[in-house]
């Protein structure tokens, strides 16, 4: 219990401090930037916030049928949310895994179809936001050298995934572990490997990526700021490969640092740029975060012992649940 509470408060201090010095530089600048700010686009970056969320929900059920889990598109958006709003409070993106109970609960799903639901949309997630950065970066002049193998290294990582996938369907084991293992494989091959569901999830996830990146931009017109339109896709390619290195709770303060260097780096002030990437994120975060609230309420109250036991190791709930 005690290493589980150090890890998370050394990782919120060093979110913080990440903050603190991104924040000190421009500090006597800071009022006088915000007081130029549109809130008209604030609205919209908000709007374009939750519309994504429902895209992620889609995306989602969709690979729960390829694995035979039928929900609704509420219930699978709802599933997200709960889950991304506890990733904003635990580090190495562990809230991922209360879906799994959820799943559990509600569907009686076993343990390795949830993992595997979890695993395909997180490669897709991060294979096509790689993608994103691949196409920008010959429209970005000057981008430095570390952007390109930061990109490009997901890809590789991705291919090699689709192909231990591929050379493993023949596989079989008696112990029970790797049992799991290969029925979790299993899994992601029915979910990910035909033409259809590669289509599907490969332009569902850059479409979802789109939108994070239009939420960005609406952020960047709320300062009036003129950047192109490849720079911040870069920006928000950058920024979410960084903050998949679970770090800090939610990728606080390494998204944001990231994000500001990649729009430092088209020529934006610093002021600008800082308070661009913050806002940006602190946007996308208040959304998930009243996403999850309202997730929470529609599931029912048994959610939120369901994290409990989860975080403290103990497994979730069994049977049917309450919401279909």
């Amino acid at each position: 219990m005690y290493r589980r509470v150090s890890i998370l408060l050394l990782s919120c201090v060093v979110a913080g401090a990440i903050l603190a010095y991104m924040l000190l530089g421009i500090w006597d600048r800071l009022l006088e930037t915000l007081a130029r700010a549109d809130p008209r686009y604030l609205v919209l970056a908000v709007a374009i916030c939750g519309a994504g969320w429902w895209m992620r929900g889609w995306r989602y059920r969709y690979i729960l049928e390829t694995l035979e889990v039928e929900v609704s598109l509420a219930f699978s958006t709802a599933c997200i949310l709960v889950s991304q709003t506890a990733n904003l409070a635990v580090p190495a993106r562990l809230g991922d895994l209360i879906r799994i109970f959820i799943l559990r609960h509600e569907r009686e799903t076993p343990y390795e179809i949830g993992l595997s639901s979890l695993v395909v949309e997180r490669v897709f997630d991060v294979m096509m936001v790689a993608v994103l950065g691949l196409f920008s970066l010959p429209f970005v002049l000057g981008a430095p050298p570390w952007i390109y193998p930061l990109v490009v290294l997901p890809l590789l990582l991705g291919g090699i995934f689709f192909l231990v996938l591929m050379m493993t369907g023949k596989l079989t084991a008696r112990h029970r572990v790797f049992a799991f293992l290969l029925r979790m494989m299993e899994g992601m091959r029915r979910a990910s490997l035909s033409v259809r569901s590669v289509t599907v999830l490969g332009i569902s996830s850059i479409l979802i990526w789109m939108m994070d990146v239009l939420a960005c931009a609406a952020v960047v017109l709320m300062f009036g700021q003129e950047v192109p339109f490849s720079v911040i896709i870069l920006a928000i390619v950058v920024g979410n490969l960084v903050k998949a290195i679970p770090l800090t709770p939610g990728g606080v303060g390494t998204y944001e640092a990231a994000v500001a260097v990649t729009l430092l780096l088209a020529g934006m002030s610093q002021e600008a740029a800082t308070l661009i990437a913050i806002l940006d994120h602190l946007i996308k975060n208040a959304v998930t975060l009243a996403g999850g609230i309202l997730s929470i309420a529609f599931l029912g109250s048994w959610v939120v012992a369901i994290m409990k036991k989860a975080f403290r190791g103990g497994g979730g709930g069994e049977g049917n649940g309450g919401t279909t």
